[in-house]
């Protein structure tokens, strides 16, 4: 085999190899799970380093930092991949930083936090937001969410006081919390005390080339697109998330309005330009508003999505929020791929994704050909 052969032979190798796009992807999330050396330069590096790309003929694959060095690789100076990540390095930190909040009920001003874990403001404030996803004053808000609603589920039968929830949840005024409390609760706090007694909620189920689906709809908007094969089990569904709300089954008008999402399931060229009901933490929300930035016939990986919400480092939680969205082609995790491209992970089951994948990629080429 002649040396050109045995390059080309050599780059399809690697390009061919998971470890690849993981590189390409500059993947956090790869780090500490394997090392790549690069022959002309005698280094290995973590996958997430931000070096200039090496070519592919050029580059080794090695479990462990200690293998990589046995064989004579020297650590990369841009990575440092011989150091903790800063994840390892400043994870302890921000834990007190979150322990601090969560003790306090509230966030102290940024440069009090930083203080106290031993970081300056700028440097804190940008490790806390790579690690947990949010800046410390989100944190705290997203704490509070989390304790009204317990406030208040704690309160279901037994009387408790709304305003008293209130206040242990750490809101400082019963105002400040009703101008958010539909955000937060989707409904109206005793309401949501009541587990959902007083909300209506509207369902209908129908059928498309995916299976049944089931639209279930608030008086804020479309709050629940479920996709199945047993209409059964995605009403059970619907009411194990709104427990003791009113279900009410839908008349002919409501029909039309499945018929609708329907018809965006088959024909995604249309749009489905419906109010939409989304309730979920303030993380939550930040994914799936860049679910819904990513144009019809794309996809984009939950790396990439990470990125663009601000949060590198939080490329797991990206993927659980998807996996929590309730609202399927709505909120279009479906576009959400792996960084090699593979389809993985989805609610509905991957066969579903790959169909509204395909529906995707080929009606936007009719429509240019129209």
């Amino acid at each position: 085999m002649n040396a050109l052969a045995k390059k080309e032979r050599l780059a399809a190798e690697t390009v061919n190899d998971p470890r690849w796009a993981a590189i390409v992807a500059r993947d956090p999330e790869a780090d500490g799970k394997f090392y790549y050396t690069v022959k002309t330069t005698g280094v290995y590096c973590r996958p997430s380093c931000a070096a200039r790309l090496a070519r592919p003929e050029n580059v080794g694959f090695y479990p462990t930092r200690e293998e990589a060095e046995k064989a004579g690789f020297r650590p990369c100076k841009r990575c440092r991949p011989d150091r903790s990540s800063l994840v390892e390095q400043y994870a302890a930190r921000i834990t007190q930083a979150c322990r601090i909040i969560e003790e306090l009920g509230s966030a102290p001003s940024l440069d009090a936090l930083a203080k106290q874990v031993g970081m300056s403001a700028y440097h804190f404030h940008r490790i806390f937001k790579q690690i947990t996803g949010l800046t410390p004053r989100q944190y705290a808000a997203a704490l509070r969410e989390k304790r009204i609603r317990d406030e208040l589920g704690r309160g279901r039968g037994r009387g408790s006081a709304v305003t008293d929830a209130i206040f242990d949840a750490g809101y400082n005024s019963n105002s400040r919390f009703y101008e958010k409390s539909n955000k937060i609760l989707g409904m109206t706090p005793s309401s949501y005390r009541a587990g959902g007694t007083k909300a209506e909620i509207r369902f209908a189920i129908g059928e498309c080339s995916l299976g049944s689906i089931l639209v279930a709809q608030s008086d804020r908007g479309i709050c629940a697109i479920l996709l199945g094969d047993d209409p059964d089990k995605l009403v059970r569904d619907l009411q194990d998330s709104f427990p003791r709300a009113n279900l009410i089954g839908g008349d002919a008008n409501f029909e039309q309005l499945v018929a609708r999402v329907v018809g965006f399931i088959e024909a995604p060229g249309i749009g489905l330009e419906l109010p939409l009901d989304v309730r979920g933490t303030a993380f939550q929300q930040r994914v799936w508003q860049a679910l819904r930035e990513i144009p019809v016939g794309q996809t984009t990986s939950y790396t990439e999505i990470a990125r663009r919400i601000g949060s590198p480092a939080a490329v797991r939680a990206v993927a659980q929020a998807c996996a929590t969205n309730k609202l399927a082609i709505a909120i279009p995790c479906h576009r959400v791929v792996r960084n090699d491209g593979a389809l993985a992970g989805y609610r509905w089951g991957v066969e579903r994704k790959r169909m509204l994948l395909e529906k995707e990629t080929v009606i936007p080429a009719r429509e240019l050909q129209a």
